[in-house]
Order: structure tokens, then C-alpha cells, then sequence
């Protein structure tokens, strides 16, 4: 974490940021968040993020007291505060205090600024392997606060030598715990259109890529893909090589996927550079 946050109406130090101990954020799991990356000392796909969040806080009843500028401008404020040439801003809407400790109320706004690892070399080289789980987030079109599940079944992961989980139900799946997914058969880049978080690297990757099919995904399509990934802001795209025992493909990140990743960076250098 950086030195310097928003919080509290103006930018403070991290370290003295706080939050009311019956605040439904801690009691209830409930607020909203939105993360994106700084390159350059930019915001990459800043106004995406910022309609991703304000969005959020609509759907979940939480007012939001700062304009779409206002934003902007502790945005570059802190950027600059905390020279933040390549990392990440945090974006936290609580759920405020209620009167009877469960209805959303007025939250409290946070904006921290935080050092950014990306996943290693060797697992874009060699690809990740994921978990199924049968789960589908509640609210998943809204990034909530709340990861509870993921957060207890991740010690599983490291355990099984997985980089996260695939969620499904009902023989579909929908997204991992953290990122979209996508399958490649035959040629045609698919990814799923049911119970997942409208990713800006999704959107982002879809504008790329040019011709992506959007509809529901069986399991058992996943198993016979070509190639699979999963994209995030923090992994961007993120080759899927296993999941649970099972190869996909040929074991080794495909063509396609390889492609993408290259195409996303050179974006991201006409965007911020």
C-alpha cells in the first residue's frame, strides 16, 4: 500500500484511514469496489472503471457524493501524490452505518493507491491451472466487496498447484473468482455471456480481438477447447493450460491467446505512452 490515500473527504495518510467498526462493509460484507491499473502515470481505461463503479453504486443503493470530475481529479491527485507510475488504485464504496444494521446508508469513500505484481513470467509461458466450482456470485453483473467463498476455498488452491477457480452451475460455466474466461475452438474466440462481472480487460480484449462469440458455455465445450484464458486487470490475459485434471489442448498456451496478449500491450502503449 501507498503512503497516501483518500479518505475522509481529502487525501490522508494510508496509514490513518478508518472505518466504523458497524459499518455493513464489515458487518454484513456489503460495498462496492473497482481496481484499476496506472501506466505512465495514467489511469488505463479510466473512464470504463469510473462507469463500472458509479454504475455499482447505483444498483446497490449507495450514494456516491462525488462527481464523475471530482473523481477524476483525487484520481490524479493522488497518482501524482504518490508517484504512481505503474500500479493500482483501489476504489471502495462502504456500506455505510444503518439505523437497523442492515439496510445500505451513506457509505464511505475510499481510494487507495497500491504496488502492482503482475502473475510470473513462467505461468504466461507455461499457462495456470484452475478448479471448477459449482457456485455463481450473487449480484455478479455488480463488483461487490464480497469474496468470502473465494477467500476460504482459495487455501485449496495452493494446495492443488491452481492460480484460482472456474465457477459453474447447472453444466455452464460463468467466470473465475477474479477474472473472466474465455475458450477458443476451432478458431472462434467464445466467452461467456450468463452470471459474470462485465470485465473492462474483457471488453477491452473483445475490441481486439474483432469477432468474439458471446452465449452460454458448457463444461463440457471447456474440455474440448483448443486453448482457454482468463483475463483481469491485474493478469490481463493470463493463459489456462489445466483445469482440475484435465489438459486443455495441447497443454501449452495456444495461438490465439498468445496473440491477444501482444495486441493488449500495444494498446496499452498507444493509449499511455
Amino acid at each position: 500500500m501507498k503512503p497516501f490515500c483518500f479518505a475522509d473527504g481529502k487525501i490522508i495518510d494510508t496509514q490513518t484511514a478508518s472505518i466504523h467498526p458497524m459499518d455493513l462493509g464489515l458487518i454484513r460484507g456489503y460495498g462496492i469496489f473497482d481496481f484499476f491499473r496506472t501506466v505512465n502515470h495514467q489511469g488505463l481505461f479510466l473512464e470504463d472503471y469510473l462507469d463500472r463503479f458509479t454504475a455499482s453504486a447505483e444498483k446497490t443503493f449507495l450514494p456516491l457524493d462525488y462527481s464523475r470530475e471530482e473523481l477524476r481529479q483525487i484520481i490524479g491527485q493522488l497518482i501524482e501524490k504518490n508517484d504512481l507510475e505503474q500500479g493500482g488504485l483501489r476504489m471502495v464504496l462502504s456500506g455505510g452505518v444503518s439505523d437497523n444494521h442492515f439496510s445500505p446508508a451513506d457509505g464511505k469513500l475510499f481510494i487507495f493507491a497500491e504496488s502492482l505484481i503482475f502473475p510470473s513470467e513462467e505461468k504466461y509461458e507455461k499457462g495456470v491451472k484452475l478448479l471448477t466450482l459449482e457456485y455463481v456470485r450473487p449480484i455478479a453483473d455488480i463488483k461487490t466487496t464480497n469474496y468470502a467463498l473465494a477467500v476460504w476455498h482459495s487455501a485449496q488452491w495452493k494446495k492443488q498447484g491452481a492460480e484460482d477457480v472456474l465457477y459453474h452451475m447447472n453444466g455452464f460455466i460463468s467466470e473465475s473468482s477474479r477474472s473472466n474466461f474465455f475458450i477458443v475452438k476451432d478458431g472462434e474466440l467464445i466467452t461467456p455471456s450468463e452470471h459474470i462481472l462485465l470485465g473492462i480487460t474483457r471488453k477491452n480484449l473483445i475490441k481486439i480481438a474483432g469477432q468474439v462469440t458471446i452465449r452460454p458455455i458448457s463444461l463440457q465445450e471447456v474440455w474440448e477447447a483448443d486453448e482457454a484464458f482468463i483475463c483481469s486487470t491485474t493478469k490481463v490475459l493470463l493463459p489456462v493450460t489445466q483445469i482440475d485434471d484435465r489438459t486443455i489442448g495441447n497443454g501449452k498456451p495456444g495461438p490465439i491467446s498468445v496473440n491477444l496478449l501482444e495486441k493488449f500491450k500495444e494498446l496499452e502503449k498507444e493509449l499511455c505512452y
